[in-house]
């Protein structure tokens, strides 16, 4: 087994290696003075089974495209099994047409992925499920749950009957569920109406949350609007707390500030994203690591183990 990093992740692909205790393969990724990637693996992988981790966020095109050629590469070197590892699958969020002439971009880039030559996908809690049907190769799409259920846990212990799960928004209603029943808590839903794109108006709370510890659980934080105006809502009828529980942090613009400013008590994200400076420095924002997860889930992969087990 080899493991390739991008370099959109590069903590995460070292922490992964450190849990495999497998070092890194050399490779060189770079930019030509035009801004063109080139890659060169630097070490035989002829007959091996690679795994590439690249989150494409931000800049999504270059990490996309460098996490193309990369595999691109690894199929022109021989590697026996090519794995792309996506913690964070960018364009995940156009995943059907919003309009007349508009386009579906997730199935653009699952298209591309496939014909860059991967054999397998790999990612983390993908913002719609249905993307994983726009592949026609394996993808393991990954649940958070084994890592924030126990920090759950461990920082609710004994107030467990003060927990409510909130949903934010209808969409995430079958995540929030999920958490729920593992935690054995209540669940509550916030009922919103979006009146034009990076704008949202939250309505209703659907649920008990009056005296209760209200944990909001999403996919991806990105304005933060949504979970800022979710946190005023909650706390205006008559919750007593209000936490975020979000798996990929995208926290673009003035999210972080936004954030620092809200209602929110504390925000938890994975480090499926890079933290920038201002989220290390954020005094409400902490980042829990998703290495152990993704790298227990290669590790199965490549000796043909159950993933599915990893949550049960």
């Amino acid at each position: 087994m080899k493991i390739i990093a991008g370099n959109s992740n590069l903590p995460l692909a070292q922490a992964i290696s450190e849990y495999l205790e497998i070092p890194l393969a050399k490779a060189t990724i770079k930019r030509f003075s035009d801004m063109e990637a080139f890659v060169e693996i630097q070490e035989n992988v002829r007959g091996e089974d690679v795994f590439v981790v690249q989150s494409t966020c931000y800049p999504a095109n270059d990490n996309l495209m460098e996490l193309l050629i990369t595999i691109d590469a690894l199929r022109r070197g021989s590697a026996r099994r090519i794995t792309a590892v996506i913690p964070y699958f960018g364009y995940a969020r156009q995943d059907r047409k919003t309009g007349g002439r508009t386009p579906i971009s997730a199935k653009l880039v699952a298209n591309l992925i496939t014909a860059a030559g991967v054999d397998r996908v790999l990612t983390l809690e993908l913002h719609a499920g249905q993307i994983q049907g726009f592949f026609d190769i394996p993808l393991d799409n990954l649940i958070v749950g084994p890592v924030f259920v126990p920090e759950i846990e461990k920082r609710f212990a004994g107030k467990e009957s003060q927990l409510v799960i909130v949903s934010p928004d209808v969409g995430g209603v079958v995540r929030a569920r999920a958490l729920a029943k593992r935690l054995n808590a209540d669940l509550a839903i916030i009922d919103k109406r979006r009146e034009q794109a990076g704008v949202s108006e939250v309505m209703n709370v659907i649920g008990h949350v009056e005296g209760k510890i209200c944990l909001m659980v999403d996919d991806i934080v990105d304005s933060g609007g949504t979970l800022c105006n979710a946190a005023d809502a909650l706390m205006d009828q008559g919750a007593v707390a209000v936490q975020a529980y979000v798996v990929h942090g995208v926290l673009s613009g003035a999210a972080v500030d936004r954030i620092s400013k809200s209602k929110i008590e504390r925000m938890v994200i994975t480090d499926s994203i890079p933290a920038t400076d201002a989220v290390k420095n954020a005094s409400n924002i902490e980042q829990l690591t998703v290495s152990r997860l993704m790298g227990e889930a290669i590790r199965r992969i490549s000796n043909e183990e159950s993933i599915s087990a990893l949550f049960i």
